[in-house]
Formats: C-alpha cells, sequence, structure tokens
C-alpha cells in the first residue's frame, strides 16, 4: 500500500492512508450527479448513501427515522404503566446513572411529567459510596414511599437489587447489554437486551427514553388527554447521544441535528448557564456536546455530588441554574488536576508493561474511581488499545474500560464477570464498568487479552492516520463548512472529514497556554490558514512544530468554524503533520 503523500511515518508516527479509489469514484459520481463538491460527496460516499438519498440524508428528518417503539419488547407494558401513573397521580421515583445520559435521560422524564403536573423524585447513587446502578437499600427506601420507580440508565443486571422493590412495579430503560435473564420487574426496555435483534442497539439511554415518551404521548392522544411537548426534549436526548458517544447513524443523526437546533434557542436554564460558563459563544455543535458541556456535567458524578448535572439539567430556575452550572464547573477544574495525576500514573504502568499486549490497564491505590473512565479513554487514545483503569481501595479495585472501534469491550467485560474474575461488570461496545478483587486483577486483564484477541486481529489500520482527501487553504470557505455541517452531525461512526494540506510553508508557530500549538500556513500565492493543536504540546507533535517556522511540512486535520471578535472564519483543527523532503 502506497502512502498519502508518501508519509509514512509522521510526527506522531502514523502511516497515512488515502481515500480509497472505490469511494473516490463513487464520490465522483455523485459529484456529478448531486452538483455539490467533491468533499462533501466524498463524505456521503463512506456512508454508503446512493445519489437519491443524498439531499434526504443532507436534510434528516425525526419523522421520517424514528421507529416504532412498540418495536421494542415490554415497550407497551412500560409506557401503559407510565401513563397510569401519571394520570392517577401516582408517586414515582426515577433512579438514574451519575454520567450525562443517566442525568438526561432523568430530567426527560422529569420535564414531560412537569408538564403535566406532576413532580417525581429523583435518586442517583454516590459513585464512590454506592457504585453503578440500584443497590438494595436505596430501592427498599424508594419503594416504601412510591407507587413506581424508573431506572433509566441502569438496571438491566440488576436482578437482586431491583427484586427488594417488591411489591412495587419497576421499569428499566437502558441501553447496556444484558444478560441471559431479566430483572424481576414489570418491564425492561432496552435494545440491546439478548432477545433484542439489535436494530435500535445504537441508542443510548436517552434515545430509549425518548422514545418511551413517544409511546406515552400516543396513549394519552388516543385517550383524549392532552400531549406533553416532545420536540423540546430533544437538546436532553443529542447532549446524552454525543456525551454517551454513541454511534451517530439512523435516527440518532436527526436526534443531534433537531436537538442542537433545539439547544440553539436557549430555552432550557440549566444547558443556557452550563454554555455560559463554558464560555461557548457559537451555536452549539456536535463537539461543544461532547466535549464543553458533557465534561461539566459529569463532574458532579466523578468528583462532587452525584446529582448535580440532572439537577442543572431539569433546573428551571434561572438564577439556580446559574449556581449549579459554577459549580459544576468548579468541580471540572478539580476533576483535570485529579485526572492529570493519575493520567501520568496509569500512562507511566502502561508504557513500563512494554507494547506487546492487547489491552492496555493500569491499576493504583487510591486512585479517585471518578476519574478512571476519562483515563481509560486518555489511555486508549495514547495507545490505540482498549483500556481499563482501576482505582484500588482497600483490597477492592473499581475501575473503567474504554474501547476502540471494531471490538467490543463490554460483552468481553461480562464474559469475565459470569466466569467470576469479577464481583460485577458491564456495559456497551465501546465502555464498561467492574469491580474486583484486587488479587484477581492481573488474571482478569489476561483473560479479557484473550477474548478480545479475535476482534483485535481483525483491525485493521492501528497505526494508521485515515485521509479524507486533499484541500488548499483556498478552498478551506465558510460555505465549504456550511455544506459539510449538512453532512454531520460527526462523531462515533460518523467520524469528520479528515484534509491533507500538502507542501504547506508555516509562517508562524506558537504555544496557547502549556498544553496547545497555535500555527499559520500558506500555500503559494493564497492566503493563511489558522491551525490549533489542543493538547500537541504534551506530545510529540507540538515540540516538533514549534520551531517549523519558514519549513515546509504536510498538514492533515478537520475543519472547523471559530469566533472571533464577532467575526467567523474556518480554521484547521490539527491532528498530525509530516516534514516535506
Amino acid at each position: 500500500m502506497t502512502a498519502f503523500l508518501s508519509v509514512e511515518s509522521s510526527l506522531t508516527g502514523r502511516f497515512w492512508r488515502g481515500p480509497d479509489a472505490t469511494l473516490d469514484r463513487a464520490a465522483e459520481a455523485l459529484a456529478q450527479d448531486s452538483r455539490l463538491p467533491l468533499p462533501v460527496t466524498r463524505i456521503l460516499a463512506s456512508r454508503g448513501v446512493a445519489p437519491h438519498e443524498a439531499q434526504a440524508y443532507l436534510d434528516p428528518k425525526l419523522r421520517d427515522l424514528l421507529p416504532d417503539p412498540l418495536t421494542l419488547r415490554d415497550m407497551g407494558k412500560a409506557a401503559e404503566r407510565i401513563v397510569a401513573a401519571t394520570l392517577g397521580r401516582q408517586r414515582i421515583a426515577i433512579f438514574a446513572d451519575y454520567d450525562v445520559d443517566g442525568g438526561s435521560s432523568a430530567a426527560l422524564l422529569i420535564d414531560w411529567l412537569r408538564q403535566q403536573g406532576l413532580d417525581a423524585t429523583l435518586y442517583i447513587p454516590d459513585r464512590i459510596d454506592e457504585g453503578y446502578g440500584p443497590n438494595v437499600p436505596a430501592i427498599t427506601g424508594l419503594a416504601r414511599d412510591h407507587d413506581l420507580i424508573i431506572c433509566v440508565d441502569c438496571g438491566t443486571l440488576s436482578h437482586e437489587a431491583l427484586a427488594a422493590a417488591a411489591p412495587r412495579d419497576v421499569i428499566v430503560l437502558d441501553h447496556h447489554q444484558g444478560g441471559e435473564t431479566l430483572p424481576p420487574v414489570l418491564a425492561v426496555v432496552n435494545p440491546n437486551r439478548a432477545d433484542e435483534d439489535g436494530a435500535l442497539g445504537h441508542l443510548c439511554a436517552a434515545g430509549v427514553v425518548f422514545l418511551t415518551l413517544v409511546q406515552c404521548n400516543r396513549l394519552l392522544r388516543e385517550g383524549g388527554h392532552a400531549q406533553p411537548d416532545l420536540i423540546r426534549l430533544l437538546d436532553l436526548v443529542a447532549l446524552a447521544t454525543v456525551a454517551d458517544v454513541a454511534p451517530l447513524v439512523g435516527v440518532n443523526r436527526a436526534f443531534v441535528r433537531q436537538g442542537l437546533t433545539v439547544m440553539a434557542r436557549r430555552e432550557r436554564p440549566g444547558l443556557v448557564a452550563l454554555s455560559d460558563v463554558a464560555r461557548l459563544d457559537s451555536a452549539p455543535n456536535a463537539f461543544h456536546l461532547g466535549f464543553l458541556l458533557g465534561p461539566r456535567i459529569n463532574a458532579g458524578g466523578r468528583v462532587g455530588k452525584a446529582d448535580l448535572g440532572a439537577l442543572c439539567l431539569s433546573c428551571t430556575d434561572t438564577a439556580l441554574a446559574g449556581r449549579l452550572a459554577t459549580q459544576l464547573d468548579e468541580l471540572n477544574r478539580d476533576r483535570r488536576a485529579i485526572e492529570a495525576a493519575v493520567r501520568e500514573a496509569a500512562l507511566a504502568q502502561v508504557e513500563a508493561r512494554g507494547s506487546d499486549t492487547l489491552v492496555a490497564w493500569a491499576a493504583g491505590e487510591g486512585w479517585h474511581p471518578g476519574v478512571v473512565g476519562i483515563v481509560a479513554a486518555r489511555v486508549k487514545e495514547a495507545m490505540n488499545l482498549p483500556s481499563v483503569v482501576i482505582g484500588v481501595e482497600h483490597g477492592i479495585g473499581k475501575g473503567s474500560a474504554r474501547s476502540v472501534p471494531g471490538v467490543d469491550l463490554g460483552r468481553a467485560i461480562q464474559r469475565l464477570a459470569a466466569e467470576g474474575l469479577l464481583l460485577k461488570g458491564g456495559g456497551h461496545a465501546m465502555a464498561a464498568g467492574l469491580t474486583i478483587e484486587e488479587a484477581k486483577i492481573p488474571e482478569a486483564m489476561e483473560r479479557l487479552s484473550q477474548l478480545l484477541a479475535r476482534e483485535m486481529a481483525e483491525r485493521s489500520g492501528a497505526g494508521e492516520l485515515r485521509i479524507s482527501g486533499l484541500m488548499d487553504p483556498a478552498g478551506a470557505t465558510i460555505e465549504l463548512m456550511q455544506l459539510l455541517d449538512r453532512a454531520g452531525p460527526f462523531g462515533q461512526a460518523a467520524p469528520a472529514p479528515r484534509f491533507a494540506f500538502a507542501d504547506q510553508l508555516i509562517d508562524s508557530a506558537g504555544t496557547m497556554g502549556d498544553a496547545h500549538l497555535r500555527l499559520r500556513f500558506r500555500s503559494p500565492g493564497s492566503q493563511p490558514l489558522e491551525a490549533v493543536a489542543w493538547g500537541a504540546m504534551t506530545g510529540p507533535l507540538g515540540p516538533a512544530l514549534l520551531e517549523s517556522k519558514g519549513r515546509r511540512y504536510h498538514l492533515a486535520g478537520k475543519l472547523e468554524l471559530s469566533q472571533w471578535g464577532g467575526r467567523e472564519r474556518v480554521r484547521l483543527r490539527l491532528d498530525d503533520a509530516a516534514e516535506v523532503i
């Protein structure tokens, strides 16, 4: 295979792989048929979009892509019970996970119930004291004071804890992989149940909750009752879909596209306040959801009070929302400091263990369980391997795992639990959690490598950087960005196009803060284009380019719009570079 632009080993040590010839031909045919520019049709071709489907893909409609909720098992029972509880003014408790998906799912239900004049009790377990998912004391207490318990983003594997709710009804709205049996509850609505066909397995929990509310509204309409406004809830569904790294395919594209439109109206006090503390001064996009808002909402569950994120998202009081958002922003700064220390120690362990492994793992005494997930994600990015990071206390480890595309980590973690190597474990393809005895960690990690061996062997391009096509600074216009935006949103399973700028002269290079790089580059006769490389000074890319002024480089990255002085301009988010030889 010939390297794109002959880059066999870039500044980050990667082989540049250009667009597939067959894909390029399909993109050129699409461009001729649709009169769209080639950078856009390359995206469409990579998604398998036929010429007659192009316009529908560029303008995804929820009404066209929303599946019938009743295709999910137990949906009918769940919706009927929720509507009965609502009309009967019964006491409802919502038990949610402490991450963005759990908080958004809880806020969806709270908003929907409030539109009907009904308040619900919110319960989110403490990450350290209670751990993930329902537990017997919490469920026993909720069952004592409520008629119905709804578990969101958790519960599918919580047999013992949910049995403690009897004789109260429990509904589970989840998306995590299920086991061979279901907990003893009224309904488990989960596209990743063992007896589901997986057609909707890409939904996050908030997507499952939204579908449930669609069916609830249908029942209310059939009964002659007023129905809450569901469109206004799409900002929460979009947030959860992106932050939980759900694949942006099918209805998820419509959820995010239309949810961003709702969010731009700035009608939800919690999201407005979070956007303001994050200094978001432009229309929100998927990047903002995943990297600005998501981490702040997660911070409460990671290093603070578990329910802060959900309370902020469901808050209706502007002043209170501002105070909650400020608190979450401060916790996020604390989280960064804790994360940095754990990340440094974890990467040192991984590197000391060597590169001859299929799983990058690390474990440490006293590592904060609230940051092991995000550190696992950082280790995965650094090593390009499935990664597990475990914090140990009193002989018990609590860890998080993050996977790479094409490797189903959740199923493997569940297998470890079934084999007795874990005290508890579960998740989905890209992320999982586990609890383990400290003495069993090395054996469990060795077994995990064995379970993932086949999928890892089938992966290609582990050390590659995929390039969508060539671009020139003169072609990086706002008009092109508007067209590219229509082919989005971009994220998991729908990557943004990465363009290569060949043989560019570096006009200037400098740092932003301690960790980031900024440079300006141009082709002969063109206006310069700005590039930023976030976090580049902590790796090989930043230091190498810092002294690059006056030299020529191939540059690769993704285009984005930035705001400065009230003006909008295009810049490159730099991923990699190679000096022209």
